[in-house]
């Protein structure tokens, strides 16, 4: 499933809103000297593309590494659940189609969070902040997740919160405090709203309300509940946002680092919900209808779609021309 995840995310061909931009990023690096394209940008990302405009390989060569760290993470992130499969399920209309396929860097820095997620689950805090640099170096503000380190149940959280606060300060510096000037006046400022941003909110906010009615039901341990509501409440946080904040943009790009919460309480419905053995089932259905309904919705509701219709692969496309 990982390496159909990086085929199908990595050798898309014209697909997503941004393909042009992304395009536009590596006949930009073909004038540039490595430095400069380092620095002007995510410098991971950057990275990527100067060496893909180095070497001629087009998109494909930087999609095709964005997804497998993307893929890479999701797997991980889904096989620490108690039904992987339905997490999977739970990711694809989603994340995977839109963000992952249209946000290349925020996807990267996604499945690089969601592996962070996954050493946070087991007290491993400095891998998670090292998880969270490296997705920071994608895209900047992934360094916002640095502080749920403080979050994770550590027995000396007030160490944690010491060196995890000095840590988030240093990358905040590095990476993202040159770019706020720019982000605020190119999302607040300019008040840049994002159409259906209330209903991506909504999908956090749904199985974050749900958690939080019946988190004794679910299986874990008290720290990891703990972080969990910690999330949900993060999640419903964002809804306020949304009212107050003068672009929706800014709220909804943000937001996109809490949709693991997704995958995590739906694929963990069943056990939670189901009071017979065999109503499992059924919550299962239920999980994997409303994940299609997902799906179905955005094809054809959403006014960004058609960039991902029809869905095109590279070798397929190149073995015609």
């Amino acid at each position: 499933m990982f390496v159909l995840l990086v085929l199908m995310i990595g050798l898309r061909h014209e697909v997503g809103g941004d393909w042009s931009n992304y395009v536009g990023h590596i006949q930009r690096a073909s004038f540039e000297s490595l430095e400069r394209a380092v620095l002007r940008g995510d410098p991971a990302y950057s990275l990527l593309n100067w060496i893909a405009a180095q070497l001629d390989l087009g998109p494909y060569f930087v999609n095709i590494v964005c997804a497998a760290l993307f893929g890479w993470g999701l797997v991980v992130f889904c096989r620490t659940q108690p039904l992987p499969w339905l997490a999977l399920v739970v990711a694809v209309p989603y994340l995977v189609t839109v963000v992952a396929m249209g946000y290349t860097r925020q996807g990267v820095a996604i499945g690089l969070a969601m592996l962070g997620l996954v050493a946070l689950a087991d007290r491993k805090i400095l891998r998670f902040v090292v998880f969270v640099a490296l997705a920071a170096t994608f895209h900047k503000s992934a360094v916002i997740l640095m502080p749920l380190a403080v979050l994770a149940g550590a027995r000396n959280r007030v160490w944690t919160a010491l060196w995890v606060g000095l840590a988030s300060v240093l990358f905040y510096v590095l990476l993202l405090e040159d770019a706020v000037e720019q982000l605020q006046y190119g999302y607040l400022e300019r008040e840049y709203q994002s159409q259906g941003a209330a209903i991506r909110l909504a999908m956090n906010a749904v199985p974050a309300m749900v958690f939080l009615k019946y988190r004794s039901r679910f299986d874990m341990s008290p720290a990891d509940r703990m972080f969990w509501t910690w999330m949900s409440l993060g999640a419903l946080a964002f809804v306020g946002l949304l009212v107050v904040s003068p672009s929706s943009t800014a709220v909804d790009r943000v937001a996109l680092y809490w949709i693991p919460l997704q995958l995590f309480v739906l694929s963990r419905l069943p056990d939670a919900m189901a009071q017979q053995p065999e109503l499992n089932t059924i919550w299962t259905r239920l999980v994997v209808a409303y994940s299609a309904a997902v799906l179905f919705v955005w094809l054809f509701f959403a006014s960004h779609a058609n960039a991902w219709l029809p869905y095109q692969f590279y070798p397929w496309v190149w073995f015609w021309q």
